[in-house]
């Protein structure tokens, strides 16, 4: 495994994270603490140390799974970033809340899921501008910070050129961005990624496998369930993505290399790329992401020797 700095922080993050979305039930299928447990300690094996997560994933049920097998862990083994913003009442079903007390009401709860006194990295979820642009918002996430309970704070923009909230990164004291990223959206490294540059801004690429369909697995075509979230997508889109998948694969991936470790390995070689935070499903997807690193052998400005 490899290792960055993420911005101006001190975290020292594994280049491949564990994207947990899933843990909250909306991927095609429910997790049990026992699944959850393999998943999280095959990442360890395998020195991947970064977990993000959100509130939303299942009403704090992804921070609960993640909570149980911490509290059964070295904390200190883990950086855990997770997000505040989104208020989730069912299945792909959620509302915003962004106000300053009811942010805290939230942190509450996440540290109570999560089994932990603090979180490293604590994002915005994906929020408008006008919700961002709270003075009182990041006051009271200072306090916060003073009080121990987070270490960092971060943004996760949910327009891939959100460039208002990545300026203002600076003012706010967010150090990190998490935005989508991958070989099929390149859209931040027209304007987000010199942005992040120039502020000495962590990285964090979700989406990397393009919600999968990077992954190699799906043929235009392929039908997804109504409890997974991508049966929402829009049917024509996701034919027209899955045809250009496989015009990647032939033209694009080295023989002998899978097209999941391949996609990563991309995003990672930019220069704005801290890590990339691919879902997992098993042990095995885990093990296979984990591969990526090996793929990324150019230095990187945020390389940390160990």
């Amino acid at each position: 495994m490899k290792y960055r700095r993420l911005g101006s922080t001190d975290l020292e993050v594994s280049v491949i994270g564990l994207g947990t979305w899933q843990f909250g039930g909306e991927w095609g299928r429910e997790y049990t603490q026992e699944e959850a447990d393999a998943v999280l300690d095959k990442g360890r094996e395998l020195g991947i140390n970064l977990i993000d997560t959100a509130e939303c994933y299942g009403d704090h049920l992804s921070e609960s799974l993640i909570g149980d097998y911490i509290s059964r862990r070295n904390r200190e083994d883990w950086i855990i970033a997770t997000k505040f913003g989104h208020h989730f009442h069912e299945r792909f079903t959620r509302n915003d809340v962004f106000d300053a007390q009811g942010v805290v009401a939230q942190l509450d709860a996440s540290l109570k899921a999560l089994k932990t006194e603090y979180i490293d990295l604590y994002q915005f979820h994906s929020g408008p501008d006008q919700a961002f642009d709270n003075d009182e918002l990041w006051t009271t996430l200072d306090k916060q910070i003073a009080a121990g309970k987070i270490r960092f704070l971060g943004t996760s923009i949910g327009s891939n050129d959100n460039l208002h909230q990545t300026e203002a990164s600076s003012k706010v004291n967010s150090r990190a961005i998490q935005v989508v990223y991958n070989r099929l959206d390149r859209a931040p490294e027209e304007r987000v990624f010199p942005s992040c540059q120039k502020q000495d801004l962590g990285v964090l690429a979700r989406v990397p496998l393009a919600s999968g369909y990077l992954s190699g697995k799906y043929k235009p075509g392929a039908v997804f369930g109504d409890n997974d979230v991508r049966h929402r997508h829009d049917k024509e889109s996701t034919r027209l993505r899955l045809l250009e998948v496989e015009h990647i694969q032939r033209e694009e991936v080295p023989k002998g290399v899978t097209m999941a470790s391949w996609a990563l390995a991309w995003c990672l070689k930019h220069h704005a790329v801290t890590a990339v935070i691919p879902g997992c499903k098993d042990p095995e997807q885990v093990e296979a992401n984990a591969k990526a690193a090996e793929l990324v052998t150019e230095p990187h400005p945020q390389d940390i020797t160990r």
